[in-house]
């Protein structure tokens, strides 16, 4: 399968940009045909699940999101890890995360495992996203309180949970963030004792 773009327009910039794309493609048994595509693209961003591994408890946050408040308002206020997108070209998504996490939890992050470097819904948006795991003292790597940052109109909630209630949780479907859910099932994977 090979594609070509023919034609390109910018449909919308704001917050986030909307590209449409004039494409002509060779199908998978050798026809050509053109087709449609719109593209939403905002950046990469990253995600970072934080845990105390000798304490077997996780730091997550939760916050508004008003797309899931629109269709189920009693789910708006999402249960997540620390995450934003990149702030500038070029920053990598271990800097993305280890910035989250100061401005949302208030903890310092120092190594990061990765997970993954992922795409959240590569039928429509060029989101890239890496994950990352990060096990933190929290006696020691905790410096502020964390809640975001005001002028980006951030309220966040700063939740520890033990990890045996987050692999509850994921296991009743009750975990509805997918860079949460791979970031917990990653842990669980990787690193199975701390949920012995």
């Amino acid at each position: 399968m090979t594609f070509r773009i023919l034609d390109r327009k910018l449909l919308y910039k704001g917050f986030t940009r909307i590209e449409g794309f004039d494409v002509e493609q060779t199908t998978l048994d050798g026809r050509v045909q053109r087709i449609w595509r719109e593209v939403e693209s905002h950046g990469s961003g990253a995600g970072v699940l934080i845990y105390d591994g000798r304490r077997r408890v996780a730091v997550l946050v939760r916050q508004l999101r008003l797309p899931i408040g629109l269709i189920l308002p009693e789910q708006a206020l999402v249960l997540e890890v620390a995450a934003g997108l990149a702030d500038a070209e070029g920053e990598d998504g271990a800097e993305t995360a280890r910035r989250e996490a100061h401005e949302e939890v208030g903890i310092v992050l120092g190594a990061v495992e990765l997970a993954v470097h992922a795409f959240s819904t590569p039928g429509m948006s060029a989101e890239r996203l890496s994950l990352y795991l990060a096990d933190v003292d929290l006696a020691t790597a905790r410096v502020h309180a964390g809640g975001g940052l005001a002028d980006e109109q951030e309220d966040i909630e700063v939740v520890e949970l033990p990890l045996a209630e987050l692999a509850r949780l994921a296991d009743a479907g009750e975990i509805i963030d997918l860079k949460t859910f791979a970031l917990v099932q990653t842990l669980r994977i990787r690193h199975p004792h701390l949920f012995a």
